[in-house]
């Protein structure tokens, strides 16, 4: 990779632009913004070689494209990009959503261009490129997902690149993906703002608000996020998160009835096991029952079929590089 370019100079686009520089890869970033007072931000702190106001010119003459804005803009993305793509160019994402995006991309990228999904778990509760670090991968994992026409090289450009950043490359399918996502982040995101909107819409919330410390701070924080990127996430998961809301809905009714009933062991009990069960996940000690183990993709494209990267990811790049080998064969 000669020359990358990064469209959505935000917290993510800005950051990914700041570990490659970092990791010293010896490659051009082109920065590209709607908004052109972020784009000049980004290239100030060195996140970028240059930017470029016009988004079809910024990827002319990329061999690699990241898109890294909210979830409703990939799809205009691609559907702006597919045709002006030369062949070979790899396109991927920093979306928080999966399934929809794989979708968008069949949809409108050519055959010649390669697509390979991408979810970096890190972020902030603030947005813009004045929150980006060059630090801020560093350790997270970074779920990787390829479209159906990416050839194994572009998966390892990609997964080569989320190790650069310091990263852990994850395989996971886009629907698994969707699900554990909708647990983990987008539900702690809608009860974070539904935390705020109850409290600030109380005719009390001036006194409350005196009150309020750490706790609710903490439990709240992620409502301090993109109005933007919350709306897309919500509207490109609702079937998964709608299911994990429900599922809450019915654990917060059983802690109802056990503040109702003011039963003092079943309410010991239930906060010792939540405490726990937190404990262990704060010391990477969940077990395998509990959460399936992350795989890293080893430097070798060409074993990664025989990993186990959830229940359908492994059949899907199997499936992937025997494509690749009869097509070989044929064209041999």
């Amino acid at each position: 990779m000669d020359r990358i370019t990064i469209v959505g100079m935000g917290l993510i686009g800005t950051s990914l632009g700041l570990a490659l520089k970092k990791a010293n890869l010896g490659v051009e970033i082109i920065g590209t913004d709607r908004d052109r007072a972020i784009a000049g931000i980004a290239r100030r702190m060195g996140a970028c070689d240059s930017t470029q106001n016009n988004p079809l010119d910024a990827v002319r003459g990329s061999k690699m494209v990241i898109l890294a804005t909210p979830v409703g803009g990939i799809r205009e993305m691609l559907k702006l990009y597919g045709p002006e793509l030369e062949p070979g160019v790899i396109v991927t994402d920093t979306g928080s959503t999966k399934a929809a995006v794989l979708e968008w991309a069949e949809e409108f990228l050519p055959d010649t261009v390669h697509f390979v999904g991408g979810h970096p778990m890190a972020g902030k509760e603030i947005s813009g490129p004045d929150a980006a670090e060059a630090d801020l991968f560093q350790n997270a994992t970074y779920c990787i997902m390829p479209g159906k026409n990416a050839d194994p090289d572009a998966v390892r450009i990609v997964t080569n690149m989320a190790e650069s950043v310091g990263a852990k490359p994850f395989f996971i399918d886009p629907t698994e993906h969707d699900s554990y996502v909708a647990a983990i982040s987008h539900l702690p995101l809608v009860l974070s703002t539904a935390l705020v909107r109850l409290n600030s819409a109380n005719p009390a919330w001036p006194e409350i608000a005196k009150l309020a410390a750490n706790g609710f701070r903490d439990v709240t924080r992620l409502a301090s996020g993109s109005p933007e990127m919350s709306r897309d996430i919500c509207l490109t998961n609702r079937e998964a998160l709608n299911r994990w809301i429900d599922e809450f809905i019915r654990e917060l009714q059983e802690f109802r009835e056990m503040v109702k009933e003011g039963d003092e062991r079943t309410l010991g009990k239930a906060f010792d096991g939540a405490w726990e069960a937190r404990d262990r996940w704060m010391q990477n000690k969940v077990t395998a029952r509990a959460a399936a183990p992350m795989v890293e993709l080893p430097t070798t494209v060409e074993t990664m079929g025989g990993l186990v990267m959830g229940d359908r990811a492994a059949g899907r790049v199997r499936q992937m590089l025997e494509w690749q080998r009869d097509d070989k064969r044929r064209k041999d």
